[in-house]
């Protein structure tokens, strides 16, 4: 029997630095990630890919502020901004691999499937925005900022500058479930969930309604990949490993690690919010609900962790 397999990719990790953002370079990073993809299935894997979209729906949202503001266009919100980016970044996928899978005679067809997302309305982070999203800004633009825009809450990156947050709310349900594992399991390649799913709420009268956040797209994937019944959940991300005491001398790569280890490295607060800290959360609650592989690596670097144990792999 095939093993299923989610792969989470980042939406930074498609933006190789602040000075190649545009719809191209994303393009390039995206064919890049298609030929590592491509690897993977080849070993025989059954596969739904999911994406972040933390850099992209903060760019949208600023394009639609902007024109909003010079009193072009109407406002686009950010709920919308989360749909936009499932089509977006989800056809850059599509397109690369149905190139890839030419290329190499893989006799697959990806598919690209808008997803709705539950959250609870009353979750605290709607109250305590803590998703980073769009560029960074240096401090003088970022207090320009938050004097044009009150509501806004920034919080700044060592190293990096400052960035809006807003909320995100956990995944509960993936309301089209059914159709993702029954197209993954006819062997389509299914990108679903993109930039952790539209996040809709129930309303007093049981319907669902959009509202204006981003979920976490590590959390979904973990949600997606125990609803599924898949055995390993694959994070790409920027680095090979993920590290202790990460930026400071003393900074060192963890190979494999336990859940218990896991959970005692958030405890001692070795992860950064809205960064490496909901990978881990993720891999936890993936693990914990019956999951038996994590694998956090490169892109460039998951067919060796595959193969020999390379990169960050959590067990059980």
């Amino acid at each position: 029997m095939q093993q299923r397999a989610v792969i989470a990719l980042g939406g930074n990790a498609l933006i190789k630095d602040e000075s190649r953002c545009s719809i191209d370079d994303q393009l390039a990073a995206v064919q890049e990630m298609a030929s590592h993809i491509s690897d993977f299935i080849e070993l025989g894997y059954k596969v739904v890919l999911t994406h972040g979209n933390g850099p992209q729906v903060g760019f949208i949202l600023r394009r639609s502020e902007l024109a909003f503001e010079a009193g072009e266009l109407h406002f686009v919100p950010l709920k919308n901004c989360v749909a936009n980016t499932q089509g977006a970044i989800g056809y850059q996928i599509q397109e690369s691999l149905v190139n890839a899978f030419a290329r190499r005679n893989i006799k697959k067809t990806p598919i690209v499937l808008v997803t709705l997302v539950e959250v609870d309305r009353n979750d605290p982070s709607f109250a305590r925005p803590v998703k980073p999203i769009g560029v960074y800004y240096q401090k003088e633009k970022a207090e320009s900022l938050v004097q044009e825009h009150p509501d806004w809450h920034l919080v700044h990156q060592a190293g990096k500058g400052y960035r809006r947050v807003v909320p995100s709310p956990r995944p509960l349900r993936i309301i089209e479930m059914d159709a993702i594992g029954a197209l993954a399991d006819q062997g389509f390649v299914v990108v679903a969930a993109g930039g952790g799913g539209i996040p809709v709420i129930r309303d007093d009268d049981g319907e669902l309604q959009g509202v204006n956040a981003v979920v976490d797209k590590d959390l979904t994937a973990s949600l997606l990949a125990t609803e599924w019944g898949a055995q390993v959940l694959i994070i790409p991300t920027t680095v090979d490993n993920v590290f202790l005491d990460y930026g400071s001398p003393a900074a060192r790569p963890l190979t494999q690690i336990s859940v218990e280890e896991a959970k005692k490295y958030i405890a001692q607060g070795q992860f950064e919010k809205g960064s490496m800290l909901p990978k881990i959360e993720a891999a936890v609650d993936f693990l914990s609900r019956g999951g038996e592989r994590v694998v956090i690596t490169s892109p460039e670097n998951l067919m060796r962790a595959m193969e020999d144990g390379s990169g960050t792999q959590i067990v059980p």
